[in-house]
């Protein structure tokens, strides 16, 4: 394969035109110092601009702001934010600067320092090489917008001692994943996190997708080889990605938010990772989110667990080894996968358990025959915790559902009908 071939500028050429007032100075400031694109550049607002945090925060990135453009951020905001929204104007009109203008003014300021090598995509390049020097490929991606193979691609032969980088650790922050595919809720990216996560679904199983393979009458996705059966969040994502289909729509589930086409293999890779990254898990690539030996090795001794006594999340944290919401992230994924039934704060195995959806029908049948009830009795009916128990009689009888006389528990019309 051909080196990718860099035009690194002099260092004190580019101190001399960075130390230039005009627009030209900001504009290769933001390409020398923060790796920003010429599209970047010219779309820049001061919204984007934490002088707080000191970073930018682009749309599918946040990259950390050094001092000297922080500063030169700051005069420049000083003397224009009330003119425009945007930060790079013209010296004369003061508006928002076209791409292909930027491109131009760089030129010339190049020129004029005698970089005719340069380009404007050499700045950013040469700012991405520096990034290398001090950091890991995984967090470049996150800071630069390109992806780890793109980036060992293009720069493992200007920085060698980093070419055979480790590869990315199977081991998923299942709290902060959680937090990401919140987030992305409502995009084909995060459709496609849920279906890897929950589901285990290959990517090209995921692209290629269609409707007539999800069967919401029995809740199950339907392939060659097998059937799944949806978890509630996955299906309540599908029926709502199903709402907003447009009439002339391909059959795939998955297609792109403003063309209406399937994803193909790279755009599905692009999405999920620009979803992760804003996320704050760049160490974490699609493949890591399907099941796993060591996580379903670790889901079994959970599992396991459940049958010998109810589980709490401290039970979990001590088990594992894992922080609070870590071990909230995995009870939830156990819940949502219908492996585990949560009352309270306890975790029960499915089928020990009444779920909670059947409680109220399973108590006033009781009730209706036997007349009233003690706390023990329905705990033992529903075979849950007598803590887990006191809590839905509690709510139960708030809600007007239950009357408590002493400890004993009636239906409003049992209890009526005893006291006649």
């Amino acid at each position: 394969m051909r080196e990718y071939v860099i035009n690194r500028p002099a260092p004190d050429a580019m101190g001399r035109i960075l130390d230039q007032a005009g627009p030209e100075g900001i504009v290769l400031r933001l390409a020398w110092q923060a790796g920003l694109s010429r599209d970047e550049i010219s779309a820049l607002t001061w919204d984007q601009v934490s002088f707080l945090d000191s970073r930018l925060e682009l749309p599918a990135r946040m990259v950390p702001l050094e001092a000297d453009l922080r500063s030169a951020l700051w005069r420049l905001y000083e003397a224009n934010h009330e003119v425009s929204p945007r930060v790079v104007l013209s010296s004369r009109g003061k508006t928002p600067m076209a791409p292909e203008s930027i491109s131009r003014l760089a030129r010339l300021a190049l020129d004029r320092e005698g970089q005719t090598h340069v380009r404007l995509m050499d700045l950013r390049h040469d700012w991405i090489l520096r990034q290398l020097m001090d950091k890991d490929w995984a967090e470049v991606a996150r800071i630069s917008g390109v992806e780890v193979p793109a980036l060992q691609a293009r720069f493992s032969s200007h920085v060698p001692e980093k070419k055979n980088a480790p590869r990315s650790s199977a081991q998923v922050d299942e709290f902060k994943l959680w937090r990401v595919l919140q987030a992305e809720r409502g995009t084909p990216a995060g459709l496609a996190l849920w279906l890897t996560w929950q589901l285990g679904l290959q990517a090209q199983e995921i692209i290629s997708l269609t409707w007539d393979q999800v069967d919401f009458s029995k809740d199950a996705l339907r392939f060659e080889d097998r059937e799944l059966p949806l978890t509630n969040a996955v299906r309540r994502i599908l029926e709502d990605t199903r709402r907003k289909r447009r009439s002339g729509d391909p059959p795939q589930v998955l297609l792109t938010e403003r063309s209406r086409k399937p994803l193909d293999l790279p755009r599905l890779s692009r999405m999920t990772r620009a979803a992760l990254i804003r996320g704050g898990m760049e160490h974490t690539l699609l493949r890591d989110l399907r099941r796993d030996e060591n996580r379903e090795d670790e889901d079994a001794r959970l599992l396991e667990a459940a049958q010998r006594g109810p589980l709490s999340r401290g039970d979990v944290m001590a088990l594992l080894g894992l922080s609070k919401t870590a071990a909230y992230g995995r009870l939830h994924r156990l819940t949502e996968q219908k492996r585990l039934v949560r009352i309270g704060g306890k975790y029960y195995p499915p089928e020990s358990v009444v779920p909670p959806e059947r409680h109220w029908e399973t108590i006033r049948t009781y009730l209706t025959q036997a007349g009233f009830a003690y706390r023990q009795d329905i705990a033992q009916l529903l075979r849950i915790r007598p803590k887990q128990c006191t809590l839905l009689l509690r709510h139960l009888v708030e809600d007007g559902e239950l009357i408590q006389t002493g400890q004993k528990y009636f239906l409003p019309e049992k209890r009526g009908k005893k006291a006649e």
